[in-house]
């Protein structure tokens, strides 16, 4: 066995070999496999082996595409045939509002180029005769769907890797995991050790062993999984015999079971309600290839539903039934790419659509691995999504949650309830008093509305406008024509000490670094010069700053931060966390409520828009901003836990007389959206760059040198190719909630990434990238914006339509 590698790849299933393979394709040869046992022992091996390209996350479709599309080229580098069946698949759908979902998600492929085909139920029971049409009332097919072996893919994969030079041990088992000083990895197997410079955690189901190895815990739980196979069934021997074609896989929603052709007979399968953990604190070492106890009983609500459905399938003799063991995240996506703190350990597990995703993970990692970043926008499977707040119990819990929806819809303005409320500061009590509706960002609980007196204190869920549709009007309007208060303890917040902070930052940000007591707004990029931070920056001293971002990509950021730390230890940066929450005043009364709980001068002579102060506020320490994320004047101000209440009741009091309003979340993204400000994750991520993304402003090209400068300079000199805009969409009863296309002369140009409603200017919103030619026309309806199957008219707004020159903010 070798005692030197470059990479040791822990897990012989679909994604180790995945992880294997692309290495080897991307350059890197001296890369060695280890598994316990033999390949596909675990989860692989009793896979379903369906494969998809649609995803609710149009950059996951991307890479499932990719995926799929790989399989002909592992045949032919390897040998081994992957026993491809391309057969399409149909989405059925048995409500209206199931029918707007498949109308969305046909919206989604358009502009990443797939095929989908909204069709009658008719013509889905002519490529699936066993349904029963009364059942559903519209479908919708896609052509790149099917299954093939996941035994012989799984080797495909190996044997490919293994022709361009990779190594394989089988039966060689991962014992213990040390990090040398010189930060390579002693990885200790049964059979000797192995240096490595890098260790790829690919252990499927033992992934979280394999975590807590180097002394973490990996978000993920393994799930009992059954489907079931069907004798030979005489339907399904007539269809093929007329067609001469295999029948296509079928997705229900309303009986949730995904059904496919088995040789002669059926698969059918289902992700039931009253859903199993495997294992959920610890999997043992000599599980393989076996399967667990089949439990038809758990499974027969679903069953019966699906019988209903397809009647054929009622009198089929059942050939087997399969019972094994899944992993997933909370979320269901995959956990990829490096953890944090540790040097050169990557992580690729999770995957539960192993045979959709696997192909995509695997080029991703070993992109990152190689070039330093992973080629796409990865960011919904990004480790990093998750931080401490996600503990064995909140995954166990979020995990079945999200195993029972599977195949359920989830509306835009729909929270789910599982595991909370799992964090929350010190005025949640005082929220729901007030009527708050709650929202989960990222385990902490937020306020998203507020219900009146007399109205109850829930979302409808919907695609369409909704109840809270008028109460957060008037939430957005009391902002703007007096003083509003909302909370904003889901900021991330970080604190930059020491001699060497100013040269760091500098080096990190595109912006120029405040003056003492000023604040400045600023984009991060990558080497690439693309999109991967938006920050507030305060300077407090000559070696002191703070600095805000988004929450949840608190984990992401600092894994970034402490990669380009100096070593000599002249910066000193700390994640504040809750350690500091926070509430924003906005509105043209906001320095009215303010200089009535503080002895601190507080007018615009005195505290000038965008600076930075330290004082007591209701005789609370305080740290304020002058800026708010509303584009109105107004004041963020952070403070200790145990001052919150303290500071709010104040504020209250002291906003009576102008009518102080609570506002939440939802009514800052629709005031945002009037001042044509962005966020991250939907206006600002890694596929964008900071001219394309209208922030050039904030890039000081002049600056000695900063990370992605070469790139940002190509761009500002070559100009975008693509600009994100502003549109004012003539909206029926639903307004744009993301990812629906942007249409121009007939034909798909571009994607939204945000949108709802301006309550203040009365106008249907939208932010999205169109070609730069195209953002020049600003034609009345010279767009259209496709929502819910529907193309509505939009035109672009150049200038924000509330306050355009910006004179609100400096007030």
């Amino acid at each position: 066995m070798k005692t030197h590698t470059q990479v040791v790849v822990i897990g012989g299933g679909v994604v180790g070999c995945s992880v294997l393979y692309h290495l080897t394709k991307l350059g890197w040869k001296d890369v060695t496999l280890v598994e316990r046992d033999e390949l596909t022992s675990g989860s692989s091996w009793h896979a379903a082996g369906g494969f998809h390209t649609l995803n609710g996350d149009p950059n996951v479709a991307q890479l499932q595409s990719y995926t799929v599309d790989l399989y002909k080229e592992l045949e032919e580098i390897s040998g081994q045939s992957c026993s491809l069946h391309l057969t399409g698949g149909v989405m059925l759908a048995d409500t209206p509002e199931r029918m707007d979902f498949l109308r969305l998600a046909q919206a989604k492929g358009r502009y990443l180029g797939m095929d989908l085909e909204l069709i009658s139920v008719a013509e889905a029971k002519k490529m699936f005769p066993m349904l029963d049409e009364k059942h559903f009332i519209g479908a919708l097919w896609d052509p790149i769907e099917g299954h093939l072996d996941p035994s012989g893919t799984t080797h495909a994969y190996a044997k490919a890797a293994r022709v361009n030079g990779a190594t394989v041990y089988r039966h060689t088992k991962v014992e213990e995991l040390v990090q040398t000083p010189d930060g390579t990895w002693d990885v200790i197997t049964n059979k000797g050790t192995i240096r490595a410079e890098h260790v790829v955690n690919a252990g499927g189901l033992w992934a979280r062993e394999c975590g807590r190895m180097v002394g973490i815990e990996l978000p993920v739980l393994a799930m009992e999984h059954m489907y079931l196979l069907t004798d030979e069934m005489p339907e399904v021997v007539a269809h093929n015999e007329a067609t001469g074609k295999e029948l296509i896989g079928i997705l229900d929603f309303g009986g949730e079971i995904y059904t496919r052709q088995e040789g002669k007979g059926m698969l059918l399968g289902t992700y039931e309600q009253n859903c199993r953990p495997w294992s959920p604190r610890q999997t043992p070492w000599d599980f393989g290839h076996e399967l667990l106890a089949p439990d038809l009983d758990r499974i027969a609500p679903e069953l019966e539903v699906g019988f209903e459905h397809f009647p054929a399938l009622q009198n089929a003799g059942i050939k087997q039934i399969i019972n094994g063991p899944f992993t997933f995240a909370p979320d269901g996506n995959p956990l990829v790419g490096p953890v944090r703190g540790l040097q050169n350990y990557w992580v690729a597990c999770g995957v539960m659509a192993g045979f959709s995703q696997g192909g995509g993970v695997g080029l991703t990692l070993a992109n990152w691995m190689i070039n330093g970043d992973p080629g796409y926008d990865i960011w919904g499977m990004d480790v990093a999504r998750y931080g401490t707040w996600a503990t064995l119990a909140y995954t166990n819990a979020k995990v079945q949650e999200n195993y029972r929806r599977r195949f359920r819809i989830r509306f835009p303005n729909e929270e789910l309830p599982a595991a909370r409320p799992h964090q929350t500061t010190p005025l949640y009590d005082r929220m729901l008093a007030q009527g708050a509706v709650m929202g989960d960002s990222w385990a902490l609980e937020t306020p998203l509305w507020f219900a009146p007196e007399g109205v109850e204190a829930k979302d409808v869920i919907s695609f369409h406008r909704s109840n809270d549709f008028e109460h957060v009007g008037a939430e957005c309007r009391a902002v703007r024509d007096s003083v509003g208060v909302t909370e904003t303890a889901n900021f991330a917040k970080y604190e930059i000490t020491g001699p060497g902070a100013e040269q760091f930052l500098s080096h990190l940000m595109t912006n120029t670094m405040p003056k003492i007591g000023r604040i400045i707004l600023t984009p991060m990029l990558n080497e690439n010069g693309k999109l991967i931070g938006d920050f507030t920056i305060a300077r407090t001293g000559e070696q002191k700053f703070y600095m805000w971002g988004s929450s949840q990509a608190e984990i992401y950021h600092m894994r970034w931060f402490e990669k380009h730390l100096p070593q000599d230890g002249s910066v000193t940066l700390r994640a504040i966390n809750l350690g500091w929450v926070g509430l924003s005043i906005a509105g043209p009364n906001a320095r009215k409520v303010l200089d009535k709980i503080t002895g601190e001068d507080v007018s615009n002579e005195a505290f000038r828009f965008m600076d930075f102060r330290e004082m007591d506020v209701a005789n609370a320490p305080c740290k304020v901003n002058r800026i708010t994320y509303t584009g109105d004047l107004g004041y963020e101000l952070w403070m200790a836990p145990e001052y919150q209440r303290q500071v709010y009741d104040a504020l209250m009091k002291a906003g009576e007389e102008y009518g102080i309003v609570n506002f939440g979340m939802r009514a800052l993204l629709c005031l945002r959206l009037e001042k044509n400000f962005g966020t991250w994750f939907r206006e600002f991520r890694p596929i964008y760059g900071p001219y394309e993304a209208d922030l050039g402003r904030f890039v000081k090209l002049s600056k000695e040198s900063f990370i992605g400068k070469d790139a940002a300079q190509k761009e500002f000199d070559e100009g975008p190719k693509r600009l994100r805009v502003s549109f004012m969409v003539d909206a029926g009863d639903a307004d744009v909630m993301g990812d629906e296309p942007i249409w121009h002369g007939g034909k798909v140009i571009g994607w939204i990434t945000s949108g709802g409603f301006g309550h203040h200017v009365n106008t249907s919103l939208a932010q999205g990238y169109v070609p730069a030619e195209l953002a020049r026309d600003l034609g009345d309806g010279a767009f259209e914006i496709e929502i819910l199957g529907e193309r509505r008219k939009a035109t672009i707004n150049p200038e924000p339509l509330f306050d355009p020159k910006a004179e609100r903010m400096r007030m």
